[in-house]
């Protein structure tokens, strides 16, 4: 071999090894993690044991069962568990908030844990003064944020769990919506990178548009995560509500934030929002998606 030639080789063999170092690094960074390890048959036990404590309604004993059932469930996977007690409206508010350290949060899930005191959108007008059991309008959300607390692993970026006292009263002489989000987003000071809400994400038949008010950015990189794991069925990629829900009073706080909700929900305050509605498929969905979103999140 000549010298020229031999030169030529190595030239040849260097961008060899060049191309498959870079096949290999974008292999590595574009790749999900092996195996999702969130648990959606135990969240959808969750669900029921939440609605099994009867209507969750601010200062009754089914809102007292259920935080007393949280710090125990969030104690038991290793978190830290502070109470943001304070009030609005004259109401007393009770936002559970669990974290595994002492550093600033870079994402908070947020789901709220209250139902509403009345079903006034059910069909059967003799049955709008019941409470809604809250089965998918409050558990589905609250059981996401539990299994996350189980299963999230403890290398991932800082996260605060943050579950919402008072939020599904409005329209009620005395009350309003999201005081519980309103009053955490006024009172504690902090800058996450990201503030994902979840709402009514356990519907059998899951249709989770874009919610227009949302981070763009943040939402999409969701809905892309959820399409590359085969749930793009169920994050659809079209904008079609503007909603005034838990992410509101952070949007409105110059916070980074996103509303992960399907309103085309035909049970929604109604007293037919039971465990039966709701699947693991469903939570399956929304789990994997938002648990391998956040295990990918670069550092701070």
């Amino acid at each position: 071999m000549t010298k020229k030639a031999a030169s030529a080789y190595l030239i040849l063999i260097g961008l060899l090894l060049i191309l498959v170092v870079g096949w290999y690094i974008a292999s590595f960074l574009t790749s999900k993690p092996a195996s999702v390890s969130f648990d959606s048959t135990r969240a959808y036990a969750d669900v029921k044991t939440q609605v099994s404590f009867g209507p969750r309604i601010p200062e009754t004993d089914g809102h007292a069962q259920i935080r007393g059932w949280l710090r125990q469930e969030l104690e038991k996977a290793g978190w830290a568990v502070e109470i943001q007690q304070t009030e609005r409206l004259g109401h007393p508010i009770y936002n559970i908030i669990a974290k595994r350290s002492d550093e600033e949060p870079q994402i908070v899930l947020g789901a709220h844990y209250d139902t509403r005191m009345i079903a006034d959108n059910d069909p059967d007008m003799t049955k709008r003064t019941q409470p809604v059991p809250g089965a998918n309008d409050g558990a589905s959300g609250v059981a996401i944020l539990v299994e996350m607390a189980r299963s999230l692993p403890k290398d991932s970026v800082p996260v605060w769990l943050v579950f919402f006292d008072t939020e599904d009263n409005g329209n009620i002489d005395g009350w309003d919506w999201i005081l519980g989000s309103r009053a955490f987003a006024e009172e504690i000071k902090i800058s996450p990178r990201a503030v994902v809400i979840v709402d009514m994400i356990g519907d059998t038949d899951l249709n989770i548009y874009l919610e227009r008010n949302s981070d763009i950015g943040i939402r999409t990189k969701i809905w892309t995560t959820a399409e590359k794991l085969g749930y793009g069925d169920k994050f659809i990629f079209e904008e079609k509500y503007s909603m005034e829900d838990d992410h509101t009073p952070f949007l409105e706080a110059g916070l980074p934030a996103v509303d992960l909700i399907d309103f085309d929900y035909p049970y929604w305050h109604t007293i037919q929002d039971t465990p039966d509605k709701v699947s693991p498929e469903s939570l399956k969905a929304v789990g994997d998606t938002l648990w391998t979103w956040i295990v990918n999140q670069p550092p701070p």
